[in-house]
């Protein structure tokens, strides 16, 4: 590697360190995590009927990531860079000796961190249903990676979003909004409604730019690289957006 590339690392390496502490240095991350292992347990064991199912699985806990994440990301995104804005921080982050996509890709890579932290507390209704069946332990790696990527996704979009406003409260609303744009485009009754509004090829297009036509695929343990590369894919461009937005508003 050459050493241009080993000190942006190095930069971002700093800033992620930064954000990742700044989680923990809070209640937000204990709030956080609690929500999210409580809510989870109660969708899977109430909602997706568990035990009344009567399968060693875990698809009645990933169903509900998708509306999960509706929720959680929003609320975790909006204050990746609104906060720095209606705080003044993001003046001294700025002078610092780093680049604009150096603070947007360590802020991304903390806060996608800290979204395996919280799924790698579900680890024990993994080992659960392997101590009360045989399932089928790649179809659930998969639909972890599956959900990680997906989480990804969305903080991407939140990302973006708050590096528009410095109220925290409009990012989140915004990030809400346009989150559920990108998950009611795969859902049925939609599918259904642009396939008899739109031609059919517009709308293949745009169910195929839901979270939930890819997230459900790789659940059922279909690693597809289609898949797997709309959500990189998904992420990289709104990353780019957030660092040309961040270097617009430096301007102003």
């Amino acid at each position: 590697m050459s050493a241009a590339v080993l000190c942006a690392v190095a930069r971002t390496k700093s800033v992620y360190r930064r954000e990742l502490r700044s989680y923990f240095a809070t209640p937000l991350a204990y709030v956080f995590l609690s929500v999210f292992v409580l809510l989870s347990g109660f969708l899977t064991f109430e909602m997706g009927s568990f035990f009344r199912r009567e399968q060693a699985d875990l698809m009645s806990f990933f169903t509900f990531h998708p509306w999960l994440y509706l929720v959680l990301m929003p609320p975790l995104a909006m204050r990746l860079w609104a906060e720095e804005r209606q705080t003044g921080t993001i003046e001294l982050l700025m002078t610092l000796p780093l680049t604009t996509l150096d603070a947007v890709l360590g802020k991304f890579l903390a806060a996608w961190s800290f979204t395996a932290i919280a799924l790698l507390m579900s680890l024990p209704m993994w080992i659960t249903v392997n101590y009360l069946g045989d399932p089928d332990n790649g179809i659930i790696l998969a639909a972890y990676v599956g959900s990680w990527l997906m989480g990804g996704s969305f903080l991407a979009l939140g990302c973006f979003l708050s590096a528009l406003t410095k109220n925290q409260v409009i990012a989140f609303v915004l990030s809400l909004v346009v989150s559920l744009v990108f998950l009611l485009l795969g859902f049925a009754p939609v599918v259904n409604a642009m396939q008899s509004t739109f031609p059919q090829a517009l709308a293949d297009v745009l169910a195929s730019m839901s979270f939930l036509t890819h997230f459900q695929a790789i659940s059922r343990g279909v690693l597809d690289v289609r898949d797997v590369g709309f959500f990189l894919v998904f992420m990289l461009c709104w990353l780019l957006a957030t660092v040309a937005v961040v270097d617009w508003k430096r301007a102003e």
